[in-house]
């Protein structure tokens, strides 16, 4: 398998969970082989727009289209794969078996090549060698690198990050934050990041948008957010930015 960064491009997308109108209209096109962020305070609608993008949700109206083709069509043309806020691990498992569950299941490789595929995605991710460990061994932030390893052994073409910062360290939040740019060097896969972390979008986001209250309301180069006039924007940068030079 090798990935291929994919397109995505959402139109007019709209949600509504009973009276809550959650996501407005939205328009986003994402460019294949882009790490692109999408960013605003808690309860704005980024995670759900997030949910619709993998498909674990059903918009309203609206349609997102993957390499042009309407999301949910068959056979698809590209592997997706999504890394939850959580982790989403098996606690019964180790975490070679954790990473090698997907490849076991739909019998991808011979053991042998998913042993090897186990190891060298661990290494990626600076876990080289912790095959055995148990996830309750595991800090917050090797359970995000080992989440991350268990996903590129998918070789996916979209990965998907959800608040990938949370209850993580300033330390910590660094190491991810280098593993991610680090990936984006050895692959072409399209990553869209959802956070309410403005450096960690910063720093590694090729463009970035803004959400406010179930809207897009700006979207741009980290500079060109930076550097923005739009007052959501303004105000999102003041308040997560308090005693930081240089923003």
């Amino acid at each position: 398998m090798q990935s291929h960064g994919v397109t995505v491009c959402i139109e007019k997308l709209n949600k509504s969970f009973g009276s809550l109108h959650v996501l407005k209209d939205i328009d986003l096109d994402v460019r294949a082989g882009e790490t692109f962020s999408i960013i605003g305070p808690s309860g704005t609608g980024k995670s759900i727009l997030l949910r619709h993008i993998i498909g674990l949700e059903t918009a309203d109206s609206g349609r997102i289209l993957i390499n042009d083709e309407p999301y949910g069509t068959l056979p698809r043309s590209y592997r997706s794969s999504m890394v939850f806020q959580s982790s989403a691990l098996f606690n019964s498992l180790t975490v070679g078996e954790n990473i090698g569950l997907w490849l076991r299941e739909h019998r991808v490789y011979p053991e042998a090549r998913i042993l090897e595929i186990i190891s060298e995605k661990l290494a990626i991710v600076g876990l080289a060698g912790k095959e055995g460990l148990r996830t309750a061994e595991l800090s917050g932030g090797m359970k995000k690198r080992v989440a991350i390893a268990r996903t590129l052994a998918m070789e996916p073409d979209l990965v998907l990050y959800d608040e990938p910062t949370a209850e993580l360290d300033p330390v910590t939040t660094d190491e991810l934050a280098e593993t991610i740019v680090s990936l984006r060097s050895r692959t072409s896969t399209t990553t869209i990041i959802v956070t309410h972390d403005l450096n960690f979008a910063l720093y590694l986001s090729d463009r970035i948008a803004m959400m406010h209250q179930g809207h897009i309301v700006e979207t741009g180069t980290p500079q060109e957010i930076k550097t923005s006039d739009n007052p959501f924007v303004k105000s999102f940068i003041r308040t997560t930015t308090k005693g930081i030079n240089g923003l």
